[in-house]
C-alpha cells in the first residue's frame, strides 16, 4: 500500500479512484477529521489551536497570510507523508477546491518538489478525456502497487540476506 497525495486535496473522486485500488489517498478529509475530534479545539471545524500556525510556518513564510500557513499546517503534513501523489490541473470548484489559490500554489509546489511519482491530468472536458483519466490514474496506482511489491521483495530477501550473514559469521 502507497500513500498517495492528491490534489485537489479534498477530492472524494480521487480518494476513492486510490482507496479501490488498495492505496491510502492522503485527504484533507482524514487530516479535519482528527481536528475536529481534538478536544483542544472549542467551536471545530472553525477555529485552531496555538500551535497550528506555528506547524504552518514549517510550509510558509511568517509573511504569508495566517490563513495559507493555517491551511499549510493541515496539508504539509500530508504532503510529507506522501509516497506518490495524484495533481489534477483546472478542476471546478465541485470537484474539490480548498478556496484558496496561494494555498493551492504552495500545495502542488511542494508536491512537484517531493520527489515522489507524481502523476498530473487537465481535468476532463469531455466522456472520453474522463475515461482516459480515469484509466491513465489507474495505470499510473498499479505502477505503483508493482514498484512497492519489488521494494517488499527486494527488502525481505535483503532481511534474509541479513540473517545467513549473521549465522554464518
Amino acid at each position: 500500500m502507497v500513500k498517495v497525495a492528491i490534489f485537489p486535496p479534498n477530492s472524494l473522486i480521487l480518494a476513492d479512484l486510490i482507496e479501490r485500488k488498495g492505496h491510502e489517498a492522503l485527504a484533507l478529509q482524514k487530516a479535519i477529521r482528527q481536528k475536529v475530534k481534538d478536544p483542544d479545539i472549542d467551536s471545530p471545524p472553525m477555529n485552531i489551536t496555538e500551535e497550528d500556525p506555528i506547524k504552518g510556518l514549517k510550509y510558509a513564510a511568517i509573511e504569508v497570510p495566517s490563513g495559507v500557513r493555517g491551511r499549510m499546517s493541515i496539508i504539509g503534513p500530508l504532503l510529507d507523508e506522501a509516497e506518490a501523489a495524484i495533481i489534477v490541473d483546472d478542476a471546478p470548484f465541485g470537484f474539490g477546491c480548498i478556496g484558496c489559490a496561494r494555498t493551492n500554489e504552495l500545495a502542488i509546489f511542494y508536491l512537484r518538489k517531493g520527489g515522489v511519482p507524481t502523476l498530473e491530468l487537465i481535468y476532463p472536458k469531455t466522456k472520453d478525456e474522463t475515461t482516459d483519466m480515469v484509466n491513465k490514474i489507474n495505470t499510473f496506482l498499479d505502477s505503483l502497487s508493482l514498484s512497492n511489491d519489488s521494494n517488499e521483495e527486494k527488502n525481505a530477501k535483503n532481511g534474509e540476506n541479513d540473517v545467513k550473514e549473521e549465522n554464518n559469521g
